[in-house]
């Protein structure tokens, strides 16, 4: 009886409590960034850390804000960005901060991020996304190519195909108008300017511009006695706000050595969106502010033909002619360094 009642229980018992299924295995997605480090991403990609201010900006371009969980403190564009968690500095963030976020992937830059962050994560498992332009059309490209990564390449095609029209529409503007020759003061003292394979200069290139400045170098410093041997048309700067930037010129054509500056003299200067500081899809709109202030005879015929755009547009800019305080020799403010992923 007792080995007829333990054969009819233990099916009913074992019937009750099936055996435990298994964990899900993570999907992951195998991609090649634009460093050239093949990377493993969990798919989807629903948690985002961005460790640029470039890449948070790009984020919102492509519509992805809500999975932004974490960014710098210097991502301040779109304001929103402002109220992300904070990880820190772009140069040295919090990984304790990184890891509580649980990133899916976290995006750096090789422009801005360091190499030691990057094997940092690596060593705590965690997926990290390079990315590197050099020229608009790769600024574009690179937006592309984040979106596909992201899960999301319709919205990419999108703002690409926008940005593209958007220049396309410039250069219409532009044809057969001689190039302003201009310098691009990314500092005044020092004296520093934008080499010729930047993306800021090939920014300055497709607004109509071409810098004085012949260097190889980046961020090369400049002599203001040779500035004023070369005599550019306009004086370009980047900056944030508009309301002081009369007084800002003002005081810098009151320095010894810029009033042998036609430009300072005729008061020919151009104050931009600190977006053409930025590797992100706003340099565009930057572009076209440059633009309009340097040709202003290519849109005088077209006063109200002005088109809805999809980028956002350049915060009014403020000029501020700040000393250097940097130990490596670069504005802090300036999205660039001299590291290499």
């Amino acid at each position: 009886m007792l080995l007829l009642c333990a054969a009819t229980w233990s099916p009913t018992s074992r019937a009750q409590t099936p055996p435990a299924s298994p964990s899900p295995t993570p999907v992951y997605k195998e991609v090649v960034d634009e460093v050239g480090r093949t990377v493993r991403i969990p798919q989807p990609v629903q948690r985002i850390v961005s460790l640029a201010p470039s890449l948070t900006e790009t984020i919102y371009a492509l519509g992805l804000q809500d999975r932004l969980v974490g960014d710098t403190d210097y991502c301040d564009y779109p304001p929103d960005a402002q109220k992300k968690n904070k990880v820190g500095g772009a140069i040295n963030p919090s990984l304790e901060q990184v890891v509580a976020l649980r990133p899916d992937v976290v995006l750096v830059t090789k422009g801005l991020n360091l190499i030691e962050t990057v094997n940092a994560l690596d060593n705590l498992g965690i997926s990290s996304y390079g990315t590197d332009p050099h020229t608009v059309q790769e600024i574009i490209s690179s937006t592309e190519r984040l979106a596909e990564v992201l899960g999301v390449p319709e919205a990419g095609a999108t703002l690409g195909a926008d940005l593209e029209r958007h220049l396309a529409e410039l250069q219409q503007r532009l044809n057969g108008l001689p190039p302003r020759r201009v310098l691009f003061i990314v500092w005044s003292d020092p004296l520093i300017s934008v080499g010729k394979g930047t993306f800021i200069a090939d920014a300055m290139r497709l607004a109509g511009a071409t810098s004085i400045v012949d260097s190889a170098q980046d961020w090369p410093h400049m002599s203001l006695e040779e500035v004023v041997r070369l005599q550019p048309e306009f004086l370009v700067f980047a900056a944030s706000h508009s309301d002081s930037a009369q007084n800002d010129f003002d005081v810098l054509a009151e320095r010894p050595g810029w009033r042998g500056l036609d430009a300072v003299r005729n008061r020919r200067f151009a104050v931009i969106s600190d977006a053409v500081n930025r590797t992100a899809p706003r340099i565009v709109s930057a572009i076209e502010d440059l633009a309009r202030q340097l040709h202003p005879e290519a849109f005088a015929a077209h006063p109200d033909d002005e088109k809805e755009k999809k980028i956002p547009p350049p915060a009014q800019p403020q000029l501020s002619l700040r000393v250097l305080d940097s130990s490596n020799g670069i504005p802090p403010h300036l999205e660039v360094c001299a590291c290499a992923l």
